[in-house]
């Protein structure tokens, strides 16, 4: 039986205005490459208080003719497992590492903390996104690898890419940080609300799942 979604957990799309949003766990485009468990409804799910922490940085890029491009939100515990099922399978196709993790075979991703065993978008208040045209969601700021580049030069303070890559970087970290928004030290595009309203709670609600009855 599937969990159900708690009541205070919100769909980006509906609560941020002109937001771009590409999901990319639900279809091929992802490191796996393929359809990752839990992300039949490609929708973008929060806790309100980390949507409405990300609003005034969205509002902040529109004043700038640029916009927030989700990538990852909300991610189900069972895609989790799904990434360590992909992990352990002995497989290593040659054209997504080279793409994603050149320096690292694909069974190393958990050691090394690019990925984990309990998420922490598990827990609904992380988020992955970059930087867009505010008009076209393919019209994205270059930041120096693409987003799932798992190696040195995704780290967000990484100096071996351009100086506008860097630029773009810090222009979206420091947005962020002022919302109340802690970066990993891995991964340029992931960010995680501080006061996150559930720090323990590791959620398994499929994408587009009903939410739970109110108190």
């Amino acid at each position: 039986m599937n969990e159900k979604r708690p009541p205070d957990f919100v769909d980006l799309l509906r609560v941020i205005p002109e937001l771009h949003c590409d999901l990319r766990y639900a279809g091929p485009n992802n490191f796996t490459g393929a359809p990752v468990a839990g992300y039949t409804d490609p929708r973008p799910w929060l806790s309100e208080a980390a949507a409405r922490a990300l609003l005034p940085v969205q509002e902040a890029l529109l004043a700038m003719d640029l916009s927030l491009l989700i990538l990852d939100a909300y991610r189900p515990a069972r895609a989790v497992r799904h990434f360590l099922c992909w992990a352990g399978d002995g497989v290593e196709d040659a054209r997504l590492r080279q793409r994603f993790h050149p320096s690292l075979a694909k069974a190393e991703l958990f050691a090394a903390g690019y990925l984990a065993a309990r998420s922490s978008h598990s827990r609904g208040s992380t988020v992955d996104l970059t930087l867009c045209a505010r008009s076209a969601a393919g019209d994205t700021l270059p930041m120096g690898t693409e987003f799932d580049f798992f190696g040195p030069a995704s780290w967000p303070h990484a100096v071996a890419i351009g100086l506008q890559e860097r630029a773009n970087r810090l222009l979206l970290q420091q947005l962020m940080r002022a919302q109340g928004f802690g970066q990993s030290p891995l991964e340029w595009w992931h960010f995680t609300l501080r006061n996150e309203p559930y720090p323990e709670r590791y959620f398994d609600f499929p994408l587009g799942a009903e939410p739970a009855p109110s108190a």
